[in-house]
């Protein structure tokens, strides 16, 4: 019997999962460990392996639909093997619904055709390919179905008009013919100029041509009003970028934050660090692995920062679990180094850049991006001299970390350039007082610039 394809419970916290990609497709063949789909969590986008060797039956869910944790999304088996018969239908077994019968054809107009001129493009000879929008939804027909004849639906597509804008007066507020060209009249159709290649391109990015303003001679829609068009359609956000939108939007609105800067001298560690790569090129240390060991060990001489307040209440994390903020592709993802403040600098070096690394790849595990008691995110690579950043929902600050900069300081009472890098934490307000989040700042920048770094 075939089995079924279960999405997994990613992690605590996760109620669902966006269908990325099915890596596998109906019909091949799959070993265990194979990568079978990736899902998008709450946190963060995950590649899922096959449990069971065999043929991919069947996939229930579709990319980019949501779906409950432990729901069915597929079925492994042997080639031909009978599914339950709880399975819906596959794509190809599906019933297809018929098109409603063509309404009585209307009286044609004589006086404003789409016929070609000078100055419109020709109409094409057969419909093509309809636009994605005439099968939409319309107010005027049952939720998720647009009622119009297959006159009008041609007429729709050879003139590049949104075919939701019109009101249709047939049976059931089905649009047909001449509700078309009642709307073409209206919206003043007949009187743009249209190059024929603005009108192709309308037509196959569904672009409603009588929306767009002509930059050519005397109005002319020329094909880069099209594109321009095109380019700045609304485009849904992707399911990581709503779920960040969502959280910060949660933080700003429920944290009062609080933020504080000081500079810290880098110089110590700029030319350790630059030490380090020629006595041993093969260890990879990065500034941030320092800041990382300093935070750790300023955040257990200020516990209150490395607490989280839910309300009335706050608790102190007895666990120093540092989260570093990765930039990926359309979103960031904080992989968490765990019990930093009881690991060296080397083990903290190799850690953030494993656990960077499989962030970028999609690699990371739940428990890898979980359990973050304290964020540091670090723009300086991208120049930045310096910025604020919004908590994380869970923690009780972050630390914004900046670029380091020759500046001329005084040192001694005689001028002297120095490395520079300053560093802004954000705190909770809630639970952190200013002094509170000027000591650990304080003690940040102490740490940072006298320590006498053991690699």
């Amino acid at each position: 019997m075939a089995k079924e394809i279960i999405l997994p419970k990613l992690g605590q916290t996760m109620e669902e999962g966006t269908i990325v990609k099915w890596i596998k497709k109906e019909g091949d063949k799959l070993k265990k460990g194979d990568i079978l789909l990736e899902i998008q969590t709450d946190k963060a986008v995950l590649e899922v392996e096959s449990f069971a060797e065999g043929t991919l039956l069947k996939t229930l869910a579709q990319e980019g639909e949501v779906v409950p944790v432990l729901a069915t999304i597929g079925y492994v088996g042997k080639p031909g093997e009978a599914l339950p018969k709880t399975a819906p239908p596959s794509k190809t077994e599906q019933p297809q619904k018929k098109e409603p019968a063509e309404a009585a054809p209307v009286e044609k107009r004589a006086a404003k055709p789409i016929a070609p001129s000078p100055e419109r493009a020709p109409a094409p000879t057969a419909a093509a390919p309809l636009p994605h929008s005439i099968a939409t939804a319309s107010p005027a027909a049952e939720p998720g179905r647009l009622r119009i004849s297959p006159r009008a639906k041609k007429l729709v597509h050879e003139a590049a008009v949104n075919p939701q804008k019109i009101k249709g007066s047939g049976p059931e507020n089905r649009i047909v013919e001449k509700d078309v060209l009642a709307h073409l009249d209206r919206v003043g159709y007949y009187d743009l100029k249209i190059t024929p290649i603005a009108k192709m391109l309308a037509r196959q990015y569904d672009i409603d041509i009588t929306e767009i303003k002509g930059s050519g001679v005397d109005g002319r829609i020329m094909k880069t009003d099209v594109l321009k068009a095109e380019n700045e359609k609304p485009k849904p956000l992707t399911q990581m970028r709503r779920i960040i939108a969502q959280r910060m939007s949660q933080s700003a609105s429920t944290m009062p934050h609080f933020f504080a800067t000081t500079a810290v001298d880098m110089t110590n560690i700029v030319e350790l660090r630059e030490k380090l790569k020629k006595t041993e090129p093969d260890f990879k240390i990065s500034l941030n692995d320092f800041i990382i060991a300093a935070v750790a060990q300023a955040l257990r001489e200020f516990p209150i920062v490395n607490s989280v307040c839910y309300g009335e209440t706050y608790s102190i994390r007895e666990e120093i679990n540092i989260g570093i903020a990765v930039s990926i592709d359309d979103g960031l993802i904080v992989p968490v180094i765990r019990n930093a403040d009881k690991k060296k600098l080397r083990g903290i070096a190799r850690e953030s850049r494993e656990l960077a690394e499989k962030a970028r790849s999609k690699k990371l595990t739940p428990e890898e991006y979980s359990g973050g008691t304290f964020t540091i995110t670090n723009m300086g690579m991208l120049g930045l001299e310096n910025f604020i950043a919004i908590i994380n929902p869970g923690e009780a600050a972050i630390l914004a970390v900046g670029a380091v900069q020759p500046t001329p300081i005084v040192v001694d009472g005689k001028i002297a350039i120095r490395s520079i890098m300053k560093v802004n934490i954000c705190a909770d307000h809630r639970v952190v007082d200013g002094a509170t989040g000027a000591g650990f700042l304080r003690s940040l920048k102490e740490r940072l610039e006298t320590s006498r770094w053991k690699v």
